[in-house]
């Protein structure tokens, strides 16, 4: 089973700035693998030991310390690792990300079997990206996937969680399934790990590598854009009462 995992280096959600055009300026900044997408490799490597002859690539998108991120998915125990690193690339929105991804996808890595992806990414928090591409690609989706019930190499059976419960799908593969809250321990590689991850291959490519066009990448490429950011006030102000019976008081006075 060929296995493709998205994931995202966002910047540390407590040392973001902006540039003056409200984009997130992700250089010098201390930088992290979005939480959810650890969650998808952990999911992929889990598969991994349970259908023979698996291979997972880790996919994402971002500047070129972006690879940081990638080795760390490698020690998790991914196989190969590719970064779309592009200039052409900055600014993408949701929608620019995932033909970007979608173009990596189709006119290089080719074969796959399964895509996995985080819900969402902490930096954006919209869970886009993962719809759209099931589209781009036409694949069936399944999100808020908390865990894999059972897979082989035509199919899958996730758990899924919504508002009204939780339910039991299975489909077949091809398909893109997006992890939620995957109730398992993130494991943290050890040096030995990172040791083996060295001899893994690393491959970066620009937007000529994938054959899309620069007018669908960037901000060109972007409906959307940020207007305004900022920190939420919180304004409400509480009293404390030392019994139920000093509430009612005031509740009746008033």
């Amino acid at each position: 089973m060929n296995i493709i995992v998205c994931i995202k280096q966002i910047p540390d959600t407590n040392d973001v700035k902006w540039t003056k055009d409200n984009n997130i300026i992700r250089d010098n900044v201390i930088s992290i693998l979005n939480p959810y997408d650890i969650k998808a490799i952990l999911t992929a490597v889990e598969i991994k030991k349970t259908v023979k002859n698996s291979k997972i690539t880790l996919l994402s998108m971002g500047p070129d310390n972006t690879i940081k991120s990638l080795r760390y998915g490698l020690a998790l125990g991914a196989d190969e690792a590719i970064l779309l690193s592009d200039k052409k690339f900055s600014g993408s929105d949701t929608n620019a990300t995932s033909k970007t991804l979608k173009a990596a996808i189709q006119n290089y890595i080719k074969n796959f079997d399964l895509i996995i992806t985080g819900q969402f990414a902490l930096d954006g928090d919209t869970s886009q990206t993962p719809y759209s591409l099931a589209s781009r690609l036409n694949l069936e989706i399944l999100g808020y996937v908390v865990e894999i019930v059972s897979v082989n190499e035509n199919e899958i059976t996730v758990k899924q969680i919504k508002d009204n419960g939780s339910y039991l799908t299975k489909c077949h593969t091809p398909c893109l399934i997006s992890i939620s809250d995957y109730k398992k321990e993130i494991k943290k590689p050890s040096v030995f790990d990172y040791m083996k991850a060295q001899d893994k291959k690393n491959t970066i490519l620009s937007a000529n590598d994938i054959k899309i066009d620069s007018k669908e990448t960037g901000v060109i490429g972007s409906p959307t854009y940020v207007k305004r950011a900022y920190r939420p006030e919180n304004k409400r102000e509480c009293k404390f009462v030392e019994s139920i019976f000093e509430l009612r008081g005031e509740i009746f006075n008033g």
